[in-house]
């Protein structure tokens, strides 16, 4: 694993941490770092809103998108640059010509932010909303049926996560929307990628989503505040910019609006902070040496495998699930313990973990840069809060 370690070197965080959280937040590695800080200086020496700055600024938004389609295997044109999974989802969920009495579906696993935004189209545009039973098909039932169960005949638009955030449980998403539109063709899935990007190798050409929206602050290590979103180009002009600027607009020679940019980027606003896109494509330059997306796949199953069959082996850890976990996300819940103040306590030792409130339990993460010996060093930290009660 020399590889692997000098990976693992240019990760400042890592050189003192036994992290376990990258589903909330990866660690930015010196490469990502430096990008940006070159990129800002190199900004305020050349003039922030000089011509030769601009053009420099277009070229490197450009190669971030094609980094991100590479990695996510679909064209840059389908793809918004956003500053979070949250903004992408509210693009998709605002951007439909909702009618009262329309259906948008959500699980019950879904985070607060597009809860939120869901019950907010409920208030001021009539959507009706409903919810699938999603969390009780981690150990045994149907998501597909649970899913296709839960559909309506005005069944607009289906909110579903590709990785649960809270119980690591993979939807087998392909499946499910191919089942779901046998039953209604015209439905619309928005995929929650929050948990999946730099998780699951991705083919979002091929997958059939209509938008996937996705960050690149979690388990690609980038710097918080770039995400994006894929429009499936079928449905792209079903979708209107609700929030508009420059950036997403075409314009004639007096400088006036007359239309939409041809492609995804009609969503995008205006100025941004353009060098922390230096510092996401620095971070997906970086991956690449731990191997292929199928491959860092593979380790970070083999790694919460790991952690998963110790805690088990814990008598008074309950994992919540019951068989071999399909990502890199696995929740507990340790008896006798709170779960924040057991992660507190852990925290105070240098292990990295955090609290889910639904369902109530502790999230580890694995990621492929997860040393064997820290999980092995986090089993034996919570053998050891056990056996303080």
């Amino acid at each position: 694993m020399t590889e692997l370690a000098a990976i693992r070197a240019q990760f400042p965080a890592l050189a003192h941490k036994r992290y376990f959280n990258y589903g909330g937040q990866g660690p930015l590695p010196e490469p990502a770092l430096e990008a940006i800080q070159t990129t800002y200086r190199h900004l305020q020496v050349t003039g922030p809103f000089s011509g030769q700055a601009l053009d420099w600024v277009s070229q490197m938004v450009a190669q971030t998108r094609a980094a991100i389609a590479q990695e996510l295997g679909a064209p840059p044109a389908t793809f918004t640059l956003t500053d979070s999974v949250t903004s992408g989802c509210n693009i998709a969920l605002w951007g439909l010509d909702w009618h009262p009495g329309d259906h948008l579906l959500l699980s019950d696993c879904e985070h607060p932010g597009v809860i939120a935004t869901a019950q907010q189209l409920h208030r001021r545009l009539g959507v009706e909303l409903s919810t699938c039973p999603i969390l009780a098909t981690l150990n045994q039932g149907d998501p597909i049926a649970t899913v296709i169960e839960a559909l309506q005949p005005r069944t607009r638009l289906v909110v579903l996560s590709h990785i649960l955030w809270n119980t690591g449980q993979v939807l087998p998403l392909g499946e499910l929307m191919v089942a779901c539109r046998q039953h209604h063709p015209n439905i619309l899935f928005l995929i929650d990628a929050a948990q999946s990007v730099g998780v699951l190798p991705l083919n979002l050409a091929q997958l059939g989503a209509d938008f996937y929206a996705f960050t690149g602050h979690k388990w690609w290590c980038g710097p918080d505040g770039v995400g994006g979103l894929y429009v499936n180009p079928a449905i792209l002009d079903q979708v209107q910019p609700t929030y508009i600027g420059w950036r997403g607009i075409e314009t004639n020679a007096s400088g006036q609006p007359t239309g939409w940019k041809p492609d995804s980027r009609r969503f995008e606003i205006a100025t941004t902070a353009y060098p922390l896109y230096t510092g996401l494509k620095a971070a997906l330059d970086l991956h690449p040496q731990g191997g292929t997306a199928a491959e860092r796949y593979q380790r970070i199953l083999q790694l919460s495998q790991q952690l998963w069959t110790g805690l088990a082996t814990i008598s008074g850890v309950t994992c919540l699930r019951t068989t071999p976990p399909e990502s890199g996300l696995i929740s507990f819940q340790i008896a006798g313990w709170d779960c924040r103040q057991a992660v507190q306590h852990l925290e105070k030792r240098s292990f990295h973990l955090r609290v889910i409130a639904h369902p109530y339990c502790i999230r580890a993460c694995t990621h492929y840069l997860t040393q064997p010996d820290e999980i092995m060093a986090l089993i034996a930290a919570i053998q050891a809060l056990v056996s303080k009660r």
